[in-house]
Formats: C-alpha cells, sequence, structure tokens
C-alpha cells in the first residue's frame, strides 16, 4: 500500500522510506511559529527545561498578532517577553508592530513556508500552510518550546480522508463556502486526527487565497492538517516569494483513504455557519430575518487581498445599514497598503465602515470588536463557539467576505447574489 501526500513529507522529515496511519515517529522540523499569546508560555517552558540555544535563529518565527497593538498592561507583558526572546536569540523572523500581520497570512506571503514543509505553530491554524503543499499543523506551547530548541516535533502519522473536486466554484461563492459546506457535511469532529487531502480536476480552479482560506479552517473539522497538491497555481505563487527551495510530494496512486468524497463545485452556494458550531451550516438565503448588529471582515481566515476585494466589490459606492458596525482587517501590512494604494480604503470608509490595522483582535474576542449581550454578528472568521467574540449570549455566524459585506448593506443575513453592483 503506497502513502499519501502527508505521509510521504513526514516519512521524508523522519528519515524513514516509509510510515503508517497511527505510527507515531520524530520529525525534522523546517520552521516552528509563535504568537504573543503562545510564545510567552513557550518561553516560560525552554527556560524551564534548561535549554540555552535554539536549533536554528532562521528557522523560528514569532509573529505579534492577537493583541497588538497592545491592547492592556498584560498584552504589553506578553509583547516584551517575546521581544526579549527574540532579541536574546537574535530570532530572524520576529515580526512586531509595523511590520507584523496575522500570521498565518504573513508566513506564506513572505515565503518564510513552501512546498515539501513539515511546520509546527503553538496556534491551530498552523494548519492554513497546507495550501502550498507542506505538512502544518498546530501544537501546544511546550512543543513548541521543544521545537525551538532541538528543531523535532514528534507525531503520530494521520490517516487521511480524500475530497475530489469537479467543476468550478460559481462566483460570489468562494472557499470559504466550500470549506463551510464540507464541515456542514461532516461534522466538527468528521476529520478528526486526520489529514483532508484535496485532490481531483476543481483543484486547478481554485486560487491560492481559496486554499488557504479552506486548509486554514481544517481544524474546525477535527483534522490534523489539510493539504493541496502542487500544481501550476502553487508554483505560480512560490516562485520568487520561497525563501528556500521547495519539494514537491505526491500521494501515491494506491495510497489508502479511509474515505474519498465528491464535491462538485458549481453546485455551491453562499453558505453560512450559525451559532454555535462551524458545522450548523444552511445556505446563506435562509438567514434573511436574522438581523445583524456587526460584520467583521478580516482574521487568518478570510484577510486576504482577494476577501478585500470581494468585500469592496460589494460595499463600494453604496453604504450599511443603519445600526449596523463594519469592521474590516487587512491581514497583514502589505495587504493594508494595498488596500489603500487601490483606493478600497476610502470607499470602505465612505460605506461607513472602520479599517484596523492588521490584528486577529476580535475573531477571538480579544478587541477590536467585542460584542454584548444578545448582539449578533456576521464574521469571516473560523470559529463561532458560545462567548467567542464577547458575551456568552452573543452570537457568531461565519460567512465569506461577499456575504458578510452583504448582510452589512442590509443589517440582515443576506446572499449576495442579491445585492446588485
Amino acid at each position: 500500500m503506497g502513502m499519501t501526500m502527508t505521509q510521504k513529507i513526514l516519512a521524508a522529515h523522519a528519515g524513514l522510506d516509509k510510515v503508517e496511519a497511527g505510527q507515531l515517529i520524530s520529525a525534522r522540523l523546517d520552521e516552528v511559529l509563535g504568537n504573543d499569546i503562545t510564545t510567552p508560555v513557550a518561553i516560560n517552558e525552554f527556560n524551564k527545561a534548561g535549554f540555552t540555544s535554539v536549533f536554528d535563529k532562521t528557522r523560528i518565527n514569532i509573529v505579534l498578532d492577537h493583541f497588538v497593538p497592545n491592547k492592556d498592561i498584560k498584552a504589553a507583558q506578553q509583547s516584551k517577553q517575546c521581544r526579549d526572546f527574540a532579541n536574546k536569540y537574535d530570532i530572524l523572523n520576529f515580526y512586531d508592530v509595523g511590520q507584523m500581520g496575522i500570521e498565518h497570512a504573513l508566513l506564506p506571503e513572505k515565503g518564510i513556508v513552501t512546498a515539501g514543509d513539515c511546520i509546527i505553530g503553538a496556534d491551530s491554524h498552523t494548519c492554513t500552510y497546507g495550501a502550498v503543499g507542506a505538512f502544518s499543523t498546530g501544537v501546544g506551547s511546550t512543543d513548541m518550546a521543544a521545537g525551538m530548541a532541538t528543531g523535532k516535533c514528534w507525531f503520530k502519522v494521520p490517516a487521511a480522508i480524500r475530497f475530489v473536486l469537479k467543476g468550478q466554484l460559481q462566483p460570489p461563492v468562494s472557499g470559504k463556502d466550500l470549506i463551510l459546506h464540507i464541515i456542514g457535511m461532516i461534522g466538527v469532529d468528521g476529520a478528526l486526527y486526520k489529514s483532508m487531502e484535496f485532490t481531483g480536476p476543481g483543484v486547478a480552479s481554485l486560487t491560492m487565497d481559496d486554499r488557504l482560506c479552506i486548509c486554514n479552517m481544517a481544524i474546525e473539522a477535527g483534522a490534523k492538517n489539510g493539504i493541496f497538491p502542487v500544481d501550476e497555481v502553487t508554483i505560480q505563487y512560490l516562485t520568487g516569494r520561497s525563501q528556500r527551495p521547495w519539494t514537491v510530494y505526491e500521494a501515491d496512486e494506491d495510497a489508502e483513504y479511509e474515505q474519498t468524497i465528491e464535491i462538485n463545485l458549481a453546485a455551491l452556494e453562499p453558505t453560512v455557519a450559525w451559532p454555535h458550531l462551524p458545522e450548523n451550516t444552511k445556505p446563506a438565503a435562509d438567514g434573511k430575518d436574522v438581523k445583524i448588529d456587526q460584520v467583521v471582515i478580516g482574521s487568518c481566515t478570510n484577510g486576504r487581498l482577494e476577501d478585500m476585494e470581494a468585500a469592496w466589490k460589494v460595499l463600494k459606492g453604496k453604504h450599511i445599514a443603519p445600526g449596523v458596525r463594519a469592521i474590516i482587517i487587512p491581514a497583514t501590512m502589505a495587504i493594508y497598503k494595498e488596500c489603500i494604494l487601490r483606493g478600497w480604503t476610502t470607499d470602505f470608509i465612505d460605506a461607513g465602515c472602520v479599517v484596523s490595522t492588521p490584528t486577529c483582535g476580535p475573531c477571538l474576542g480579544g478587541y477590536m470588536g467585542i460584542l454584548a449581550q444578545g448582539e449578533r454578528c456576521i464574521s469571516t472568521t473560523n470559529r463561532n463557539f458560545v462567548g467567542r467574540m464577547g458575551h456568552v449570549e452573543s452570537e457568531v455566524y461565519l460567512a465569506s467576505p461577499a456575504t458578510a459585506a452583504a448582510s452589512a448593506l442590509t443589517g440582515y443575513i443576506t446572499d449576495p447574489r442579491t445585492i446588485a453592483e
């Protein structure tokens, strides 16, 4: 029996000819990642273990993105601890205010992660980098500490589910609608500790931003990782961007999958996840009577340039509904700057939106958009658990940028296909 794409990457990094699902391995790491919340915990564990050096100062990434610019004294102390550690060990990829961005948009943008990599991050959405053909997964801060010191991590090799994509998405349907559809189909534990491997002729029609969004939310189905094949879209994205040579791994024809699911992309429609789980999906059209108070467009899921453009196409020349607060957060400084250069930022402001510097902010209920009791938000973020964005009696609905923007205009959950350009 052959190996899946994920299994081939893990085998190579473990120095083995072959691995099987369920096997425990120790693998060499290409990159280690932490943010301003998880890195301080990792630093404490690093010091407690008696480590006095890092395995490679060029392969450790510390991105201050959750509470930056700092929202309070505790956030400031956490950021200072990260700065001190980065200075002590001369960490090359340390991103602070002015240079930072939301970590899972920033690392691909800068070419730090590339095809064939084995990556861990002390953040659950580290699975994003499967979009470029890497094995990447979230870990705890203790594993991050060990990874920074040794350049290795242990894994249980995951089994896999294969998603065969056919046809093409019909705009304004996007990668966010696809992954919400999949999670609604299999559930939040439908891929528990498995690799979600995407293949089929429909893959070629998905942009890199679509793929990054889809892999980002693999964890919302319980997956260990999500991964796309390295094709012409990937190569075009990596060329001139990747900081290192990449390696292309392909699944064997006789690779074993626990399940194969076929999806016709052309049949998908704008989709929304109702509270309080990402699996509670319905067509956006079903929400026309659901009144909303806030809209958030951004996050590591949907804060990229194509996401900003999708929102702009809906909002340009219009104004959001009375009583609605709309918050737009470009995911990196480069995206933020591009929105300004293209005139989108002015159009967002004219539409009644607030545009923020890059931050995770409201996604985790941090700041920049906390919900009060009884309030509803439609958001392009990845989780809508109880109390995720504020009060435990608030509600978060997950959607694509187009759907979120359309909803801002009407004050109700709205299918973007009903909004005239």
